[in-house]
């Protein structure tokens, strides 16, 4: 299965780098969106099918916890993934990101692999479960 991933960043060649290394992951991406801020995210996820974020903190006009708190309010959207990629590290504020609904953190500097390893733990499938083939909709029962 594919999946369709929002970056939140407020740096275009940040949001860059993420979309590269998430592709160099070998990761299953469907399709990328981005937004440079919390607010901007709002309206995509509310436009928009999105199986998982990944936002930094620092972000002007709505930071990535505004973000995180705006989407637990919604009824379709409290259940979105979130992961904080930050240079925010601190026992503190990852404390905070995770009792405000942040499912997981990555540290920045990143590579490919840990992003890869979060990301499939988060969403729930195995190494093994990505490379089995989508064989349709035989399995739905309607």
């Amino acid at each position: 299965m594919a999946y369709n991933i929002l970056i939140v960043d407020d740096s275009t060649p940040m949001r860059a780098v993420i979309k590269k290394v998430v592709k160099a992951s070998g990761f299953n991406v469907g399709q990328f969106f981005e937004a440079a801020n919390g607010i901007e995210a709002l309206k995509i996820l509310n436009q928009e099918w999105l199986d998982l974020v990944l936002t930094d903190y620092n972000m002007p006009d709505m930071n990535g916890l505004g973000l995180v708190e705006e989407m637990k309010k919604d009824e379709e959207l409290k259940s979105v993934p979130v992961v904080m990629i930050t240079t925010e590290g601190s026992r503190e504020r990852v404390e905070e990101f995770m009792e405000k609904g942040v499912m997981d953190y990555i540290k920045k500097p990143f590579t490919p692999e840990q992003i890869k390893q979060k990301l499939m733990q988060i969403i729930g499938e195995t190494e093994d479960e990505e490379r089995t083939p989508d064989n349709g909709d035989e399995e739905f029962d309607f």
